[in-house]
């Protein structure tokens, strides 16, 4: 069988371009809506004439119908009409000859009606053509016809009416602005109620659009009645039809997805959505005669219909309207329905996994078939492990999010979305398969935090990795001993502090550098505080850990990854460090005794315990040592000069002038010095404001000093 597929073609649709793909086949022409998805076919048979067109940088073809309609598709490159040629040639047994179109752009011309088309010709040559289903009405003046157009919403830039003079004739007997009028209504798509209604539905509750309305069921179309706004719908303009159960099971939605849509205002609605009760019931008679149902309804229908208004309406309108009637599919979810209860922007609304997509109703209803999907993200909903976010990114780069899904769905949600095969976007770490550990419940005291655990179990191996055991080494930065930070220690606690003149003179030179090394330290410290946390908190516990002290206890989870350590990754050769704790919280979660781990877990508590009396029993009958670091900050001055306050010094009976005041000047360097080590953040103006005390301080202490002298 030969058959042609042409991807990018562009079907006319009420004046609008449309984008599709087309495929001849022997015995049909499909072409495939890429945005809604409809599907139009046409019958090989029906095809009268075919014709190719020529256009700016590419060309199209022209099929005209049988029953007097036509069909317009463009965007076929240079060579494609040689194959679509010889395809309608061989298997069509039709020649597909060039049209040509007229370029003198005259603005007047013969109008020829052809079926349901009107063709506008200049000196023989078509120059353009109007198929008037796209017209919606047709009005008449003296000697001029205004014809008006439905609107396409796809369309930037729409016509939306057109005027033609008619000169007046004496020879015909009709009116040739008559006779044009007549030739436009047999074909334009008018809606015009003519006749008794089929069937009738009595204040029919309507969601979108909001209100209370009378549904009455013509034969072409139908209309919704209500206290302010009436809507006429043709029945061609209906795409989908679904019949979704409310998640409460006492309500039913009838959905009706329409193309184009109906318009309140400025304002339009692409979908109806209809909301029943299940517990009412109507019975109705519909006016055909039994052959009438045979032959034109297939006996789809009976005369007298009765049950569930929405059971009613659905099938009336599934055989009025020839579409499918879309149920839920095999999807049940963990309440027993087919609806997932979720949020869509700011209001609250279902979401129903469909056979072939997704329907959410009702505020905006929103339907995605599963071709248009690009990928889909399960993601967490607000830092929240209660809830989850659902997103659907369409291959048009549109995401929709529906959010606050409760986390009981999602492995109902997970494995159809798995068997759909849609694809699922993966995001590191936070993949989907993680989210099975990420949701863990916090409530239940038993089952370990996964995502806590292999976080540290991550850490831990870096660590092993990096060090290749525990390591003492220090990674505090402000006390690097042998570095630049060892030598301004050692100047600012000198114990050789001169006595001379220049030195007292040189006071305040040795004050402002001081300010400058206290200075140096808080933006150390300052650095210090801007790390990571993670980093920060890791440095600190190295840094606080004393040597001998015990190794902290295991929970039994902990001690059941590191034993299964070995068995995972023998099991799953090439497995990843991080995927080996997320493989031992499954299995840990799978393991029903537990008892074993937790006997371990005990025994290292007792353990732990043990060892840390011993360890405090010994240092506290070891004594207080002190720390490098403290020993470092203590002034040398203090084992070389036996002076250790300044009371110590004030009591010193020592009768030499000199002596006593380079004494007290040293003890007021090493007590200022010892509450600069004690306390690193004091501010630059206590600072400033002790300088000033000691400053008068000494001032007092060298005249008390002169007068002792004296």
């Amino acid at each position: 069988m030969d058959i042609l597929e042409f991807s990018d073609i562009m079907a006319e649709v009420k004046g609008s371009m449309t984008s599709g793909r087309l495929k001849l086949t022997d015995q049909n022409i499909i072409f495939k809506n890429s945005k809604t998805g409809k599907v139009e076919q046409i019958l090989a048979d029906d095809v009268e004439l075919a014709n190719y067109q020529r256009f700016v940088g590419f060309f199209g073809i022209r099929l005209f119908m049988k029953n007097g309609n036509l069909h317009r598709y463009t965007g076929f490159k240079s060579g494609d009409e040689e194959k679509i040629s010889k395809f309608f040639k061989t298997t069509y047994n039709k020649d597909c000859l060039e049209k040509e179109l007229s370029l003198k752009g005259w603005n007047w011309g013969t109008v020829h009606f052809t079926g349901s088309v009107l063709s506008f010709d200049c000196d023989k040559k078509t120059s353009f053509e109007i198929p008037l289903q796209h017209v919606s009405q047709c009005t008449t003046g003296k000697n001029e016809v205004t014809i008006e157009f439905h609107q396409n919403d796809d369309a930037p830039v729409s016509l939306m009416e057109m005027r033609m003079h008619i000169p007046a004739s004496e020879s015909s007997e009709i009116e040739p602005v008559d006779a044009f009028y007549q030739n436009v209504m047999k074909q334009a798509s008018v809606i015009s109620v003519s006749g008794d209604a089929i069937a009738i539905f009595r204040e029919i509750q309507c969601l979108t659009p909001r209100g209370r309305y009378d549904i009455k069921i013509f034969q072409t179309f139908f209309q919704l009645h209500g206290k302010t706004f009436d809507y006429k719908i043709p029945m061609s303009t209906v795409l989908r039809l679904f019949l979704l159960p409310h998640k409460d099971n006492r309500q039913m939605f009838f959905v009706l997805s329409l193309d184009p849509p109906i318009k309140q205002g400025q304002t339009r609605y692409h979908y109806l959505v209809l909301l029943f009760s299940m517990e009412e019931e109507t019975s109705i008679e519909l006016p055909f005669t039994d052959t009438e149902l045979k032959e034109k309804y297939e006996d789809k229908l009976t005369k007298d219909l009765s049950g569930p208004v929405y059971e009613v309406l659905g099938k009336v309108m599934k055989v009025l309207i020839n579409r499918k009637l879309t149920g839920p599919g095999s999807f049940v979810g963990h309440t027993g329905t087919p609806a997932i209860g979720c949020s869509f922007k700011a209001a609250a609304g279902l979401l129903y996994p469909l056979e072939r997509g997704f329907m959410y109703v009702h505020k905006p209803p929103i339907h995605i078939r599963f071709e248009e999907i690009a990928s889909v993200n399960f993601a967490r909903s607000g830092g929240s492990t209660r809830s989850f976010d659902f997103e659907i990114e369409l291959k048009s780069n549109t995401v929709h999010t529906f959010s606050s899904i409760e986390k009981e769905e999602y492995s109902k949600l997970f494995d159809f979305i798995n068997a759909k095969k849609i694809h699922v976007k993966n995001t590191g770490k936070n993949d989907k398969s993680s989210y099975k550990d990420d949701f863990g419940d916090s409530d239940n005291e038993n089952e370990p935090d996964a995502y806590l655990a292999r976080v540290k179990a991550e850490a831990k191996e870096r660590d092993s990795d990096d060090d290749g055991g525990d390591s003492d080494e220090s990674t505090d930065e402000d006390f690097n001993p042998g570095e630049q930070n060892d030598d301004d220690v050692a100047e600012e606690f000198d114990s050789n502090v001169s006595t001379s003149d220049s030195d007292e003179e040189g006071g305040s030179d040795n004050k402002a550098s001081e300010k400058k090394k206290e200075k140096k330290k808080e933006r150390k410290e300052k650095k210090r505080d801007k790390k990571e946390p993670s980093e920060s908190k890791s440095k600190k516990s190295k840094s606080k850990r004393v040597e001998g002290q015990p190794k902290r206890a295991q929970t039994a989870f902990l001690i059941f990854i590191n034993e299964k350590r070995e068995q995972i990754k023998n099991e799953n050769p090439g497995i990843k460090v991080t995927e080996i704790s997320k493989k031992g919280g499954e299995m840990w979660r799978e393991l029903k005794d537990k008892s074993e781990w937790e006997q371990k877990a005990n025994k290292d508590k007792e353990r732990y315990a043990d060892e840390m009396k011993k360890f405090k029993g010994s240092s506290t009958s070891g004594g207080e040592k002190s720390s490098p670091a403290k020993r470092k900050h203590e002034s040398p001055g203090t084992n070389k000069g036996g002076f250790k306050s300044k009371e110590y010094i004030s009591d010193d009976d020592s009768s030499d002038s000199d002596t006593k005041g380079s004494k007290k000047k040293v003890a007021k360097v090493q007590d200022k010095n010892d509450k600069s080590s004690k306390s690193s953040k004091k501010s630059s103006k206590d600072d400033d404001d002790d300088d000033e005390e000691e400053e008068e301080d000494d001032d007092e202490e060298e005249e008390s000093t002169g007068e002792d002298s004296d």
